[in-house]
Order: C-alpha cells, then structure tokens, then sequence
C-alpha cells in the first residue's frame, strides 16, 4: 500500500506543472504502436482524460497507417510509398478515408467517452478546418498539405470542455478530398492555436545519439543543436520531417516539442507532468 505521506509529496511536486499547464493547449500526434496494442492505447486515453480533467485542453491529431495497409490488402490493393509518403490514387484515398473517418476516429473518441461525454471526433473537411493544397500537379495523386487552418471550430470546442480528436484528411473548395500526413496536421493545428505543447507519440525513445542504445536519448535540444545533429547525421531518415515540423512550429511561438515513445506506458503524463521526463524536448 502506498504510504500516504509519499502520495501526498507526490502531489505536492506536480502541482507546479499542473498550475503551468491549466488552461493551455496541448496537441497530441497519437500514432506508432501505441494506436496498435489495446492496452497502450487504453493508457493513452487514460492520459488524456486525466490530463483534461486538469483543465489542460487537448488535442488529439491521429493517423492510422498501418490499418490503412490492412483495408488497402482487404481490397487486393499493394500499399505504394515514394519517399516515406503514401502513393495516393483516387482508389486508395477512398480506403484511407473510410479508415481514418470511419473506423479510426470513431473509434477513439468512442473510447474517450466511455467516461463521459468528453471527446468530438472530426476530420480536416468538417467546417473547413484544414484547407489542403496538393503536394503534386498530378491530377491522380490525392496526397495534400495544409495550405491554412481556420481554428474557430476548435477554439469553441476547447473552450466548451471538449476533446477535439482530428482525422488527417481535408478537402478543397472543389470538394476534392485529400490525404495529409498527420505530423503536418498536428504541427499546423498546433501553429493556429499557439500550442504550449506539440507532443508526437512515436515508436522511438526521440533523439538518440546512437538510435540502437536508448541511454543515448538526448532529452533537451535547441534548435541550432538540432541543425548540428541534422548536419553531422545523428538525425537522418524518418526522424528528419518530425524534426523540421518541430523546428517550424517552435518558430511560430509553440513552447516545446516533445517526441516520446508511446510504448512506455504512461508515457504522456510522464513527459507533461514530471521534471525528468521520458523523451526529447525541443526548444528554441
């Protein structure tokens, strides 16, 4: 049994993040195996609800790329990328936003609400929240970026109590649909909302000297110390668009950004509510 006298110290100590945090905007990037493995993903909901229940406001911006495969190899279709992004015809987009509307939107926000009426599931398209550009000239390639955000929706949402849970897709005036990846998303929104936090949960510990040793996790980076590591190859591959999504939301008065492995359970109140935190913090 937990000693009374240590639970409240506990308490004690957090309580300055906690009143840090009251009020501000956290955007949470859910993706990784986290969104995989039942019991991660029950923790990652128990996070959030815990954290909201503090009067931390939150939003969560989810993906959904290997459940995408899955449909995509139910419709005999072979999942294409070029480059780290998903090949996008008119055939996969309709799959991809079956998965990521239909399937998993509802579905978290489904679980958000088991609790209470906490959680709004959305999509790039509703009220035009997300206005896409595309990525290419190319009339069969349905992959697009954000071109603007318009916030109102979310700023009533948060300020009524809700959980606003976004799918990465959007449309254009034309009603043209188009898949964008969610790290853009998350940065976006966080940009438009002027985040205290951008916090990607990923399958990685976050910025390691060496990505084989997670003893080499680096917990706190500058922005130019993020410039050296990207120029002597400490950062290269996939790690490279989350970090330069970082670097330009931190440029547009985000706090921070965090990237954390959401394999670690608990692993967001860990890094929102304790000093030592469990992955990279990224600042200006």
């Amino acid at each position: 049994m937990l000693n009374s006298t240590q639970f409240i110290q506990d308490l004690m100590s957090i309580s300055p993040l906690i009143r840090q945090y009251i009020g501000q905007v956290i955007v949470v990037k859910y993706g990784g195996s986290a969104m995989q493995n039942e019991s991660l993903k029950k923790m990652v909901i128990d996070d959030i609800l815990f954290l909201h229940l503090l009067g931390i406001k939150i939003i969560i911006v989810h993906g959904g790329g290997p459940i995408i495969n899955q449909w995509l190899y139910r419709c005999n279709i072979k999942p294409s990328f070029q480059n780290g992004v998903r090949i996008t015809d008119k055939e996969t987009m309709e799959i991809v936003q079956m998965v990521l509307e239909g399937k998993v939107n509802k579905n978290l926000v489904s679980m958000l609400n088991l609790f209470g009426n906490y959680a709004i599931g959305l999509s790039g398209r509703d009220l035009n929240l997300i206005h896409p550009v595309p990525l290419s000239s190319n009339s069969n390639d349905f992959v697009g970026t954000v071109h603007r955000v318009d916030p109102k929706i979310l700023n009533s949402l948060l300020n009524d109590g809700y959980i606003p849970v976004i799918a990465s897709v959007a449309s254009d005036s034309t009603g043209r649909i188009y898949n964008i990846n969610a790290d853009t998303v998350a940065g976006a929104l966080a940009k438009a909302l002027k985040a205290e936090k951008l916090i990607f949960l990923t399958d990685t510990f976050g910025i390691m000297y060496d990505i084989s040793k997670p003893d080499t996790l680096l917990k706190t980076l500058t922005v130019p110390e993020i410039l050296d590591l990207k120029e002597s190859n400490v950062i290269s591959g996939g790690m490279i668009p989350k970090v330069d999504c970082s670097i330009d939301v931190l440029r547009f008065n985000v706090q921070s950004v965090h990237i954390i492995n959401g394999c670690i359970p608990h692993a967001l109140l860990l890094e929102v509510l304790t000093s030592e935190r469990v992955g990279s913090m990224l600042t200006l």
